[in-house]
């Protein structure tokens, strides 16, 4: 039933995304008419464009499986215990996507407060740890939160529903059974999501009494003045061993994560045949957004950038033509099943570029390269950003490789760890980075590569982008 529910969901995608590239196209028809004219002229009567060949390459590829995410439940709730920790706490966002399969997509993030809350129970004599999954929702809205898709490890998901009259923060610890019976001055220690807003730890620490700004007095200050003269509540960031364990991606997230990258390199291949002198970064930013539709991919975007303006990293706001030898930046990203590409080409519409351009763009393909080889299982992710610094610096121009040279992706476009200087992070099997040295001379030129590469069950650097060829060759072979 799982398997016909994802591929019913897979044929409603793709309908969809075939939906939206048709009114994409209609828009840049009316929009940019000359743009719309130049590609059907340059197409000849029997090819269409964006190619029909992207909305295959995904259209196999399916979502995280329930399984995945009970064991990632199970995970979570083993460290807890092994941590002294009673509940993990996250609101929508890339951590509830990553335990329960929803995220801001389907609940919005407002002042009203809906939390996933995940805590370890013991069973057969505290030997086997289980996870208890719990939504605190805002009462009028209990009906749409019983539809989330929220995997459940074999027993009931626990609703704790708060009226507008009520404290949300009172109602979630009063009815969650790890405030049970709190001996004499028992300390009890609660993780929450790295990226959770203030107002909610603040008000968690208010319900438990510990926020002592306020009296204890009020109604809508504490649980009650038992739980206040017994209970010591800590609300603490996650740490490493819980955020660790969305870092390292299992197969299936690296199975989303290539065709993602891979889907999103051929769009940019498929653009890049259709630039022209003369043609605006507005124009062909939507010619992007919609082969990256055609591919079926969502939330498709590029930053594009030509000329000069491709020295400020990420661009100045400006609408500039093509010159006949210029450099093209596209930096894209896109999601599939929630999970994001992010690559980045520099491209010509010829071979007869400047020496510096080629010297420049070749510099970059070279530090991209020395950090692959150099990201291994066991590196610090400060010497894999070193070496491609010290590449461009050979060439002479390390003040102008600005910012770091990776980060982390996954559920989020930029998630940790990072590839920077000064970070003794260490590099594990099934981590996920951006590779991405550039150079920017303002006033004249900008070139930055990028391909994101995991680390594979032998401890070396492979390109997600490998399945489709992997890294630019040259400026004008993407």
């Amino acid at each position: 039933m799982e398997y016909l529910a994802e591929r019913k969901a897979g044929k409603l995608m793709g309908i969809m995304s075939g939906l939206l590239v048709l009114l994409g196209i209609f828009w840049l028809s009316v929009e940019f008419p000359e743009a719309f004219q130049h590609q059907m002229d340059s197409q000849g009567s029997h090819s269409s464009w964006p190619d029909p060949h992207l909305a295959s390459h995904c259209a196999s590829t399916s979502p995280i499986r329930h399984s995945e995410y009970l064991a990632r439940q199970t995970s979570l709730a083993r460290t807890l215990h092994s941590l002294g920790a009673k509940a993990y706490i996250a609101e929508p966002g890339a951590n509830t996507q990553f335990f329960a399969n929803f995220s801001k997509a389907q609940w919005t993030l407002s002042e009203r407060p809906l939390l996933l809350v995940i805590s370890p129970i013991t069973k057969d004599g505290q030997t086997q740890v289980l996870p208890e999954v719990t939504i605190l929702t805002p009462k009028f809205e209990a009906t749409r939160a019983r539809t989330l898709p929220i995997p459940s490890p074999g027993r009931p998901i626990k609703y704790i529903e708060w009226s507008e009259e009520a404290d949300p923060y009172v109602a979630l610890l009063s009815a969650l059974t790890l405030l049970d019976r709190p001996s004499p001055g028992e300390h009890v220690k609660v993780f929450v999501d790295n990226s959770i807003r203030k107002f909610i730890v603040d008000g968690l620490q208010r319900a438990s009494g510990t926020d002592h700004t306020l009296s204890t007095n009020s109604p809508s200050c504490c649980i009650n003045a038992t739980y206040f003269e017994h209970l010591t509540l800590q609300v603490l960031s996650a740490p490493f061993e819980i955020t660790q364990l969305r870092e390292r991606k299992s197969e299936d997230e690296l199975r989303i994560l290539k065709c993602a990258n891979e889907a999103t390199l051929l769009a940019i291949r498929d653009v890049h045949k259709k630039l022209y002198p003369g043609i605006r970064e507005s124009q062909a930013r939507t010619m992007m957004a919609l082969a990256l539709g055609a591919a079926g991919l969502k939330d498709g975007g590029c930053l594009t950038l030509f000329g000069e303006n491709a020295a400020l990293p990420h661009g100045s706001g400006t609408d500039r033509t093509l010159a006949p030898t210029d450099f093209a930046l596209f930096d894209c990203t896109a999601s599939l099943h929630e999970y994001y590409s992010d690559v980045t080409r520099t491209v010509s519409l010829t071979s007869k570029l400047s020496p510096e351009q080629r010297t420049v763009w070749s510099l970059v393909q070279a530090a991209q390269a020395a950090a692959l080889q150099m990201a291994r299982n066991g590196t610090r992710t400060r010497d894999v950003d070193s070496v491609a610094r010290a590449v461009i610096g050979a060439g002479g121009y390390e003040k102008y490789f600005t910012h770091r040279l990776g980060h982390g992706i996954g559920l989020e476009v930029h998630e940790q760890p990072y590839l920077r200087g000064g970070s003794d992070d260490i590099i594990n099997i099934g981590h996920t980075f951006s590779d991405e040295p550039g150079i920017y001379i303002e006033g004249k030129v900008g070139v930055r590569l990028e391909d994101c590469f995991f680390i594979n069950e032998d401890g070396v650097g492979i390109y997600l982008t490998e399945g489709v060829g992997g890294a630019s060759v040259l400026p004008w072979l993407p």
